[in-house]
């Protein structure tokens, strides 16, 4: 039976696709997303302290992967709350937070067993925070939101949809002689096909995307965050997705994949390196002040660019009286702000955050 945007797509086709999936314009561009994702892990690796990119870039991702959900917040109040999940925080900033533990979760699965359906239900139930189960009543649609008509109907029937689950994730494993990125642009175009839950498909198919990437050892930690791409590219992710169901156009879909893969980890070695030029600058203010040549001091500041006093006392071992000493005079150079929060003091890493929070240039090679 033909697609029908308004009929249930149980015909769903299952992996590996039929027609041809790497192709001359495939392998070419894959090389080159290969080559970017590998120097951008050696960056990361030759970093003197990876947490600092670790706290940050999953905060990144689970910003922009919400705001494609429409789920709205700030880079501001996601490091404000990064280590106190206060009720002050906005709804959407917990539920964005909620992303990044889904995130942390799914790594944590990958030490214990292979991905599997069972780590997309796990992650899927984290980032709703509830249960959440494959999807078992008829009424699931896709629509335009102006018009309300449809744009796609995903399978319904739950044993359907497990059918179709149980072959993606045979698919992950079985299709070895793949590129690894090839097969996560496939893997993500048929998970976002299935639509196997009633809420939180796009956030947890993104995250199993890095979890892939990581799990073929494309990556040592979840550092590169697509999800930024897809917005300054949203109409030609939507429109290249559904025209793979239309047309089986699986090459300008995977190209797509592709290129973003590449465009990410270019960017986020820019950003390395603007870290590295920032390090370097408040390492020589650390020195000038009586806090001397405190590497512990110097790690929380990027660690935790909304840093608490307790924070410096934990990590650098010293007095409250000397922790807000250090602090203040950082203040007093410029090299960080403070702001109050009830009867707590904030100490904001701005330089820190202005890097993580800007877009660099797509074509940096």
């Amino acid at each position: 039976m033909p697609w029908r945007a308004d009929q249930p797509y149980n015909d769903l086709p299952v992996l590996p696709p039929t027609g041809p999936i790497e192709t001359r314009a495939v392998l070419k561009a894959a090389i080159d997303a290969r080559a970017a994702v590998a120097a951008l892990d050696q960056a990361a690796r030759r970093m003197p302290n990876p947490a600092v990119l670790l706290n940050a870039m999953p905060l990144l991702e689970a910003q922009a992967s919400s705001e494609i959900e429409n789920i709205v917040t700030t880079t501001d109040e996601l490091f404000r709350f990064a280590q106190d999940h206060s009720e002050l925080a906005s709804p959407a900033t917990k539920e964005t937070l909620r992303y990044r533990a889904a995130l942390f979760a799914g790594l944590e699965s990958l030490r214990r067993r292979p991905l599997t359906v069972t780590t997309a239900i796990e992650v899927c139930s984290t980032v709703q925070g509830r249960e959440m189960k494959v999807r078992n009543l008829p009424g699931t649609i896709i629509a335009n939101p102006a018009n309300r008509r449809a744009i796609y109907t995903p399978p319904e029937g739950e044993l359907n949809i497990r059918d179709k689950l149980s072959n993606w994730a045979d698919f992950i494993h079985d299709s070895a002689p793949l590129d690894p990125l090839v097969r996560m642009a496939v893997a993500h175009y048929q998970f976002d096909a299935i639509h196997p839950f009633a809420d939180g498909n796009g956030r947890t198919g993104r995250i199993l995307n890095i979890l892939l990437m990581v799990d073929a050892g494309l990556l040592q930690s979840p550092i590169l965050y697509l999800s930024r791409y897809i917005i300054a590219h949203k109409d030609d992710y939507y429109r290249l997705l559904l025209d793979v169901t239309r047309n089986e156009a699986w090459e300008k879909w995977i190209l797509f994949m592709l290129a973003a893969v590449a465009a990410t980890a270019r960017a986020t070695l820019i950003k390395i390196d603007g870290i590295q030029s920032l390090q370097a600058s408040v390492r020589e203010h650390v020195r000038h002040t009586s806090t001397g040549s405190n590497s512990d001091l110097l790690d929380v500041l990027f660690e935790q660019p909304y840093c608490r006093i307790g924070n410096v006392i934990e990590r650098c071992e010293v007095s409250r009286p000397t922790a807000t000493k250090w602090l203040n005079e950082l203040v007093d150079a410029g090299v960080l702000r403070d702001i109050r929060v009830g009867r707590e003091r904030l100490f904001i890493n701005g330089d820190f955050v202005d890097i993580l929070a800007r877009d660099e240039p797509e074509t940096a090679r």
